[in-house]
């Protein structure tokens, strides 16, 4: 198991949150994903064997913000 927390920009409200923690949710592996606004971070807990950070960094940008 990996823990990782990125920087995400461009959410401005719940719904941002909510976008950005269900495409995370979607990576196959991932545990847990945490996305808090006022921060604009992101902590994501994951199976590495199964994804990568590389692979969480794109869920976000697909779901429209940056990392």
């Amino acid at each position: 198991m990996e823990t990782v927390t990125f920087k995400v920009g461009g959410m401005t409200c719940g719904h941002c949150q909510r976008r950005v923690e269900d495409a995370l949710k979607n990576v196959n592996g991932v545990i847990k994903a945490a996305v808090d606004l006022e921060k604009g971070e992101a902590a994501i807990e994951y199976d590495d064997f199964k994804t990568n950070s590389a692979a969480l960094k794109k869920a976000v940008e697909d779901a429209g913000y940056e990392v």
